[in-house]
């Protein structure tokens, strides 16, 4: 929606070459406002929000049970990124036993792993590896329950 408000602000403004005119009228001020407000609200905004409402609908999901690879809440920050894609990778593990089982969480296991994807593709994340991160497989299987919980800490951790 922001994204959506961003693109009108910038359409008024280059169809009138004349930003001082902007200010003239009552529309003017207001997209002058809001062009100057929405920058600063988005700043202020976790890229993984979205996710994080999905894991809390989710973690109360009885029909889910499955082991999953779980990345230490605690890892080096220079493994951020390689947690984070593990834990989204896992995602794809719920969704497969979702459609089998027929969960009642599918859609919203399917929101996290979509909205993950989302943003490592838009921010284009670079790994700086380093020696000391792991790959998913090599993380301890946990319990859905379990898994849930450290990822939303590493989320917390990553918004902070």
């Amino acid at each position: 929606q922001k994204t959506h408000l961003k693109s009108i602000c910038l359409q008024y403004l280059l169809l009138n070459s004349h930003c001082f005119c902007l200010l003239k009228n009552g529309i003017g001020l207001i997209i002058f406002f809001l062009c100057a407000y929405v920058p600063k609200t988005e700043a202020g905004h976790c890229k993984w929000e979205e996710v994080l409402k999905d894991l809390e609908t989710i973690k109360t999901s009885k029909d889910i049970d499955v082991s999953l690879y779980t990345a230490n809440a605690d890892e080096d920050v220079k493994c951020q990124e390689l947690v984070m894609r593990c834990f989204f990778l896992e995602t794809e593990v719920i969704i497969q036993e979702c459609r089998i089982k027929n969960c009642s969480k599918t859609q919203d296991v399917w929101n996290i792993w979509k909205n993950g994807n989302d943003s490592f593709e838009k921010n284009k994340l670079a790994s700086t590896t380093s020696e000391k991160c792991k790959e998913c497989e090599e993380y301890e299987e946990k319990n859905f329950t379990e898994f849930v919980q450290n990822f939303e800490k590493v989320i917390q951790r990553d918004c902070k």
